[in-house]
């Protein structure tokens, strides 16, 4: 789209000359003006189409016309399987939109989340999306796109319980899902705001997890807020509590200085917002409140 001002701005000069110059006639002018117009509303409308060919042109991706995701598809809604062994979710959606306007057949790698993002990093896959909040560690070892989509850390506890708030999670087992932020922040010291790692349980998926509060192996489970109200309601007797554990917000890791991939990710997720699909898929997973 910018490069779509820069040609309409040197229409714009072009025409300003031609009217200075005095040297033609008047249906002469008419007609260039005529031909400059027609020739910017052509650009105008192949812009989109011109500018997606040549990001994926300009795209090395780990397969030749793939733009490969790497995911944990027990995330729901941002990723899950569904009954017939296929992907859905946000993070699915968004990503096939992406691979769409780059002229790139989507695929998705389905593994556990800390692999997930060790396979961006190690040049398995293109991307990694599968509600990954921006870090500053996770930054020291892969870049950000701009953000997608937000999330609140909450905690699931069983409805009798006598945790009531977050400051009742000391001295309590906590159960999470491997290498999410929820993992690292109650992890953390006690100086350092968390919980302790003597006192957190990781599990592979946040299932897994919730199946483990289930089983009174863990006091709760402290979890993105949109995957835990999917939990809570397939969980009777489980509840999710009132306040906030953190807000944050979503973002696509590539590899760590590929600015091409970085930048054709960026600005695929900028007309999508534009045009409003983003949104769309957002409210399909996600109704308000």
């Amino acid at each position: 789209m910018k490069k779509l001002t820069a040609l309409l701005l040197g229409t714009a000069m072009v025409l300003s000359l031609a009217a200075c110059g005095g040297s033609a006639s008047s249906s002469e002018a008419a007609s260039s003006e005529a031909a400059s117009s027609s020739e910017a509303a052509s650009s105008e409308a192949t812009s989109s189409e011109a500018s997606a060919e040549t990001a994926s042109a300009e795209l090395t991706t780990v397969t030749p016309g793939t733009l490969t995701m790497s995911t944990n598809a027990a995330f729901p809604p941002y990723e899950m399987t569904a009954d017939d062994g296929s992907f859905e979710g946000i993070d699915i959606e968004v990503a096939q939109a992406i691979a769409d306007k780059l002229g790139l057949t989507l695929q998705v790698d389905d593994m556990d989340f800390d692999a997930a993002l060790l396979a961006v990093q190690n040049g398995k896959s293109d991307m990694v999306m599968a509600g990954v909040t921006v870090t500053e560690e996770r930054q020291t070892v892969m870049d950000f796109s701009n953000t997608y989509a937000n999330g609140i850390q909450v905690v699931i506890v069983p409805e009798d319980s006598d945790i009531a708030s977050i400051d009742d999670l000391t001295g309590k087992a906590i159960g999470v899902q491997r290498g999410t932020t929820g993992d690292l922040y109650c992890s953390d010291t006690v100086e350092n705001g968390g919980f302790g790692a003597e006192n957190v349980t990781p599990y592979p998926d946040g299932l897994t997890a919730v199946q483990a509060l289930n089983n009174g192996q863990v006091d709760c489970v402290v979890i993105d807020n949109a995957p835990a109200q999917e939990f809570v309601e397939a969980n009777p007797g489980l509840k999710i509590l009132d306040t906030e554990y953190a807000n944050e917000e979503y973002a696509i890791g590539v590899a760590k200085g590929n600015t091409a991939m970085l930048d054709a990710i960026n600005g695929a997720l900028e007309e999508l917002k534009a045009d409003g699909t983003l949104q769309s898929i957002v409210d399909k997973y996600i109704t308000a409140e």
